[in-house]
């Protein structure tokens, strides 16, 4: 029995000895306590047509270590925790769709891909500058898109189906091609339309400059067939001249 007795206390031993090893090299599994609060303010413009009330700046502090890097991260954040109510246009989040320009801090953005400012100074967020709202930061965009929906934004040609599919594919030199580079790539997010002082006087008759350099866009393409007369059709003292270069 003596024998058994030392043989288990030496296996009991030897197994405390590995426990112990085993303890001093596993790492530290205990959760840290959560890092101090970074608190960020957003001003955020609000107005429901519903509420029959002036419009309003509303204030959300926001926990910037729990939160994404940009600006719609922090909305989509207040919206979800705090504040359902808030209204705002989103979609791609990858500044593809256009569809989150807003004023932020007093320039027009997309919010998707704008980084929240890390100082102490609250962030203001409003809509898009001299445009009609339809609630919060959502704005009426029908104008914009009447005007853009106005220049025929499409290939044309002289002869009705001349370039349809049975009489093969409309062709471009690779030096034709890269004059459109710079223009194609708008998303018609309408930033720069509402940043210019012209486009707030005269928006219904002044096209602003996202519509103008779409219709450039296809004047300048080398397979539409209708130039003379996208440049007639923009001959006019408000469309085009009311542009005075501000370059806002």
């Amino acid at each position: 029995m003596s024998l058994t007795k030392s043989v288990f206390r030496g296996k009991q031993a030897a197994l405390g000895n590995m426990i112990k090893r085993l303890q001093s090299s596993k790492p530290d599994l205990k959760i840290s306590g959560s890092k101090d609060q970074n608190i960020k303010y957003f001003k955020i413009y609000r107005w429901d047509p519903e509420q029959k009330q002036s419009p309003y700046m509303s204030t959300y502090p926001v926990d910037l270590n729990e939160c994404g890097p940009m600006v719609l991260d922090a909305l989509i954040k207040i919206k979800n925790e705090q504040d359902p109510s808030l209204t705002f246009r989103r979609s791609c989040r990858e500044g593809i769709c256009g569809s989150c320009a807003m004023n932020v801090d007093g320039g027009n953005t997309l919010a998707c891909l704008c980084y929240i400012d890390k100082s102490s100074e609250p962030t203001k967020i409003n809509p898009l500058p001299h445009m009609y709202v339809v609630k919060d930061l959502v704005t009426d965009l029908s104008n914009f898109y009447d005007q853009y929906k106005s220049i025929q934004p499409w290939l044309q040609t002289a002869v009705e189906g001349s370039h349809d599919l049975d009489h093969g594919e409309h062709l471009q030199s690779k030096q034709d091609r890269k004059k459109l580079d710079g223009m194609y790539e708008c998303i018609l997010c309408a930033c720069c339309s509402t940043s210019c002082p012209s486009y707030w006087w005269n928006a219904d008759k002044y096209l602003g400059p996202a519509v103008l350099m779409q219709a450039y866009r296809w004047i300048e393409d080398s397979r539409d067939e209708r130039t003379q007369q996208r440049l007639e059709a923009l001959d006019d003292s408000f469309k085009l001249f009311r542009c005075h270069t501000i370059m806002n």
